[in-house]
């Protein structure tokens, strides 16, 4: 195993650390989805409510995960199912985006909670994924809701551009086969557009996908709970 975490950036603790800064991001975000629900443009808004409050880039990242215009919410609360829906059910799984997030959570990063109930990180792939310390337990977590919630099929999705996503497919589904799990990857050149269009249950916290997909689960939300996770949370409201 490799020595490599998906934890906190240099300086984290210093833009996030504080009840101070906590306090100045929740009224970013209170600002911003005042401004995204007049429909002003998302870039535009961010660039203005970042000046307004002095942030640096980190804290704009955290700031345009964690807003929505009050349609958003509206139209995402209306598609979200609870466990009851998941039995017997096939599941699509944002592969990077849940895989990422979970390992950023377990390596004790910062994880921002948005005004849509989604986890978010700061973490990205940026043209490569990079199997870290925490990848093997973000996997065992997720056997464990699939096999609780007696979900029919997991299907995970992964970017095919992505450096390295053959190989974090062929580890999932070696840890499939290993565990008896009926799971299946799948590599898409689009994957945010084929699960927007997938009839089935998603498992992503991307905003863009929320917003077009059918239906959706808060798996990040579930472990929370569920596997009363110790998380390094920032709530945005």
């Amino acid at each position: 195993m490799n020595n490599r975490n998906r934890g906190k950036n240099t300086g984290d603790d210093t833009l996030f650390g504080s009840e101070k800064q906590i306090s100045k991001l929740k009224l970013a975000v209170e600002d911003m989805r005042y401004l995204l629900t007049r429909e002003y443009p998302e870039k535009a808004t961010s660039d203005l409510v970042g000046n307004r409050y002095r942030l640096k880039t980190r804290q704009l990242q955290a700031l345009r995960g964690a807003s929505a215009s009050d349609s958003q919410l509206s139209n995402r609360e209306s598609k979200h199912v609870e466990t009851l829906d998941l039995k017997g059910q096939t599941v699509y799984l944002d592969g990077f985006n849940v895989l990422i997030l979970l390992e950023s959570l377990l390596s004790e990063a910062y994880i921002f909670e948005g005004l849509d109930g989604c986890f978010r990180d700061l973490s990205g792939v940026h043209g490569t994924y990079k199997r870290v310390n925490q990848t093997v337990r973000a996997v065992e977590l997720t056997a464990a809701f699939y096999k609780k919630n007696q979900i029919q099929k997991l299907v995970w999705i992964f970017d095919k551009p992505v450096s390295n996503s053959g190989r974090i497919k062929q580890i999932i589904l070696e840890f499939a086969e290993q565990h008896q799990l009926n799971w299946e990857a799948d590599l898409q050149f689009s994957p945010d557009k084929f699960l927007a269009e997938s009839s089935e249950i998603i498992i992503s916290s991307d905003a863009w996908i929320l917003d077009h997909c059918k239906k959706w689960f808060n798996l990040i939300g579930y472990l929370i709970h569920e596997e009363n996770l110790s998380v390094n949370l920032i709530k945005t409201k």
